[in-house]
């Protein structure tokens, strides 16, 4: 049946809509019922502020700096080890509003947001959009800042989504069309490309990206060698195009692919601000480019001068023909670097909502890929398929979904990520990479089976490698007989301590199997993993404490199942804190999850929770037996 895709769009729109208003709501409510305190605690809040310097920074921007103290940064203070993860979501490129409190604690915002360009230890610049706004702070004496939600995000996905509902011919009219309706997919004509170095998946997967000329996905389960398949497609790619553009939900993943192109000498331009760019592609950014142009000193020369006379109180006759004739140089100035440097690269780097940025204004491409497609909205999609004729999507659409936070918006399917309709619609513009070169047979066998089929094949490197002799490769410790009970607080959301303790104590044992020698002589790493962030602050704070783990820190990471995607770790221990009469598991139903949980694991899995909890639901109830016959056959 024939699906109305402009309806479909229209109702995607609405739901962003929805997602947003939500995600204000969540905003006034979480600033207005808890304190200053509790926000910083939480480490979204900084207060109290010293205001620093301001200045125009290389892309004609006005920033301010502002200092806060590191002891109300929301760090526990029992911390010693540098190396835990900062709890802070003070990232750049976030938006922010600053607040000033008058009396004991009477909150006052201000009537603007503000954007992170840098984070550091202690320090903020923050980008705004009026001289007005920096004398404003100056008025505040106490003043503080709130992370806020990110409205620039919203208008760019709703701007998209018009766009392409009102497209009635072109080429974005085009892709629509086909993207949401089964259709005869164009392609074109030559023999496939043979590449030894990859397996017979992977290189299928390479020649299908070649030969389609509307859309192409590559669907990568865990360890299958996406970014290894992508990156040799983005190269072959090059080929025959001057010019990509490559994509991703988040910086984390534009850099991973970025990186990866460069070391196979891939020209990359990446766009996007420097202080969310990793160290490695710092050089190869937009704006540090942009500042080793030796033409730069001379444009930031008159610059300076324009703001100058625009300062200046003598306004003669003069006044705007100078004005007129600084102004002229310096943009024929700017724009002739600019052109220098994106005819230099063959990668335009960035992430889906960063090709809206001005300094693409203009471009366009015959191929836009998008790694970690799964993870978008819909409408971040369109953000940059506007650019491009081709699109090429890769990721795994059984993995980590979009976040949403509306529950409204999710039940309207606002979490369906366009490649995950694009499977659905056109399943024949796919190809799944089915060897993986991470888990062990034992690890792989239950997520194969429940969430790909049993189309996946383990590689013969890493089909029985495992730590210890006769060892289990994954174990299933059941809480339920140990009143591990969970809590939930009104600031920090579910835990579960008595589950937490042993969770540790389950590490601790296992290590002392090893030889703590042998840990870390050898660098086993640990990933300790559970889905709700209450539990992951617990578990870093028992870590803490935790004389026996004191020297092996450094070869143990503890975060959600988010901060966990992409990873892997030899061994990793998963904390499911859900314990109940009820069976109530609540976002645990969310099953994609759990298999991004499971399978970073290489040589080791452990699972704890409360087994009678969590066997009411289908999922768990399948994997309980599942370990639970491993052992029996043992």
């Amino acid at each position: 049946m024939a699906v109305n895709a402009i309806a479909l769009l229209q109702r995607q729109r609405q739901l962003i809509e929805i997602e947003r208003d939500c995600e204000r709501e969540e905003f006034k409510r979480l600033t207005q019922a808890r304190g200053i305190e509790q926000n910083i605690e939480r480490g979204t809040c900084h207060y109290p502020l010293r205001l620093g310097r301001s200045y125009y920074n290389s892309l004609n921007q006005l920033v301010v700096e502002v200092y806060y103290s590191t002891d109300t940064a929301g760090a526990v203070h029992d911390n010693d080890d540098d190396d835990l993860p900062d709890d802070s979501g003070f990232d750049p490129g976030k938006q922010v509003i600053f607040f000033g409190v008058s009396g004991i604690d009477d909150v006052n915002y201000l009537p603007f947001t503000a954007t992170i360009s840098i984070a550091e230890q202690g320090r903020l610049v923050v980008a705004v959009d009026d001289p007005q706004h920096i004398t404003r702070l100056h008025s505040v004496e106490r003043l503080g800042v709130q992370l806020s939600i990110d409205e620039r995000t919203y208008r760019l996905m709703l701007e998209a989504l018009d766009r392409v509902i009102n497209a009635r011919t072109g080429r974005l009219a085009q892709l629509r069309d086909k993207f949401y309706n089964r259709s005869e997919l164009e392609r074109f004509a030559f023999a496939p490309l043979s590449f030894p170095w990859l397996n017979r998946w992977q290189e299928h997967a390479v020649n299908e990206v070649l030969l389609a000329k509307d859309v192409a996905i590559v669907h990568g389960p865990p360890g299958t060698g996406k970014t290894t398949t992508l990156v040799e497609a983005i190269y072959e790619t090059l080929r025959r195009e001057n010019q990509v553009l490559v994509c991703a939900q988040s910086n984390m993943a534009v850099d991973w692919i970025s990186e990866r192109l460069l070391e196979r000498g891939v020209e990359v331009l990446r766009i996007g601000n420097p202080s969310r760019v990793g160290d490695k592609l710092l050089g190869y950014t937009y704006e540090r480019r942009f500042e080793a142009h030796p033409d730069y000193p001379k444009l930031w020369a008159m610059r300076k001068a324009i703001r100058e006379l625009r300062a200046s109180r003598k306004r003669g006759e003069s006044y705007h023909q100078q004005l007129d004739r600084l102004t002229s140089r310096a943009t024929a100035l700017e724009l002739a670097i600019h052109s220098e440097i994106m005819g230099n690269a063959r990668v335009i780097a960035s992430t889906l909502a960063g090709t809206a940025s001005r300094v693409l204004e203009g471009e366009t491409f015959a191929t836009l890929f998008i790694d970690e497609a799964a993870q978008a909205l819909e409408g971040a999609c369109w953000i940059a398929i506007r650019r491009a004729r081709k699109v090429v999507l890769a990721g795994d659409h059984c993995q980590l979904p979009p976040t949403i936070k509306s529950l409204e918006a999710t039940k309207g399917g606002l979490g369906v990520a366009l490649m995950e309709r694009i499977v659905g619609s056109n399943p024949q513009a796919v190809t799944l990479l089915r060897r993986q070169y991470r888990m062990n047979d034992d690890i792989m066998a239950f997520p194969n089976r429940w969430f790909y089929h049993g189309q996946m094949e383990s590689a013969p490197e890493v089909k029985w490698r495992g730590i210890l002799d006769l060892d289990k490769a994954i174990e299933w410790i059941d809480t339920a007989e140990l009143d591990a009970g969970e809590t939930v607080t009104a600031t920090m959301g579910k835990f579960n301590a008595t589950e937490a303790e042993l969770t540790l104590a389950t590490l601790n044992g296992y290590i002392e199997r090893i030889g703590r020698e042998r840990f870390v002589d050898e660098r086993i790493d640990v990933g300790i993993i559970s889905p709700y962030r209450a539990q992951v602050y617990y578990l870093r704070r028992l870590l803490r404490r935790d004389a026996a783990l004191k020297g092996l820190r450094r070869n143990i990471s503890v975060n959600t199942v988010d901060g966990f995607q992409g990873q892997e770790r030899d061994v990793i221990i998963i904390s499911l804190v859900r314990s109940n009469d009820d069976g109530n598991i609540g976002f645990l139903r969310e099953l994609r999850r759990m298999n991004v949980a499971m399978t970073r694991a290489r040589m080791k899995l452990i699972i704890l929770g409360n087994a009678s909890t969590l066997s009411r639901h289908p999922f768990y109830r399948a994997l309980h037996s599942h370990i639970a016959s491993m052992e029996d056959v043992r």
